[in-house]
């Protein structure tokens, strides 16, 4: 009947209207990142470990002195390289090579050695300089062919255009840079590494003994110390 045809007609519509509507909610559904967002730090990036999308940057492809957090890529060096349970003898250099007031965390003298393991938590969790170097050392032959080795897996990384490495332990110079951004697929690649990740994300570590710790060295993670300490006793 043509009031049936009409009753059709009008629930067709109405269907067509509601997936309509729904088509443009879920267009729609998901707002803009903030406009006015930003941070206090200069540069700054929010990367997706798996993807590596950036879902924040400010400021990513500026280049800045890295400091210590070279070590990620040394410790990543390292491990491709070598066996945890290979023998590190420290050397005179690997010892001495360090800025003045670095200090001598895990107090290593010219002959002590320890495994790679015992170097790769002594140079991440409490940023022994002369592990790095003793690293350095023991996977290349020398620090500056390891360095080489550094800039080679920049290259292979794709960051050979805004970051530079000239030594393995984050000693400020000149042309050792990158950007955040450089950084941020560094570390990537570096929590894509089993060993790496599980390193880094260690608590506490015991080495083996050396002259002057016959019991080992007890040592943890300083930066994870400081978040426990700012939650218990607020800012420090």
């Amino acid at each position: 009947t043509l009031l049936n045809k009409w009753k059709q007609t009008i629930s067709k519509f109405v269907c067509f209207v509601l997936t309509c509507q729904l088509f443009i909610l879920t267009v729609w559904a998901k707002p803009d990142w903030p406009s006015d967002t930003g941070i206090m730090a200069e540069a700054g990036i929010v990367m997706d470990m798996d993807s590596g999308a950036i879902l924040y940057g400010q400021n990513i492809h500026l280049t800045y002195p890295p400091a210590s957090i070279t070590k990620i890529l040394t410790a990543l060096i390292v491990l491709e390289n070598c066996n945890l349970d290979d023998t590190v003898t420290f050397s005179t250099t690997a010892v001495n090579q360090v800025e003045a007031d670095s200090g001598n965390k895990i107090s290593v003298v010219a002959g002590d050695q320890l495994s790679v393991e015992d170097c790769l938590y002594s140079m991440l969790l409490v940023s022994c300089n002369q592990a790095a170097n003793a690293l350095a050392e023991h996977t290349a032959g020398s620090i500056s062919a390891f360095v080489d080795m550094m800039n080679e897996k920049l290259a292979e990384l794709g960051l050979s255009d805004t970051a530079h490495f000239t030594n393995c332990v984050g000693l400020y110079n000149e042309n050792h840079y990158c950007s955040i951004y450089d950084m941020a697929v560094i570390l990537k690649a570096a929590m894509e590494n089993e060993l790496c990740r599980e390193v880094m994300s260690a608590h506490t570590y015991t080495t083996s003994p050396t002259e002057q710790h016959p019991e080992g060295i007890q040592i943890s993670n300083w930066i994870l110390r400081r978040i426990e300490d700012k939650d218990t006793h607020g800012e420090i």
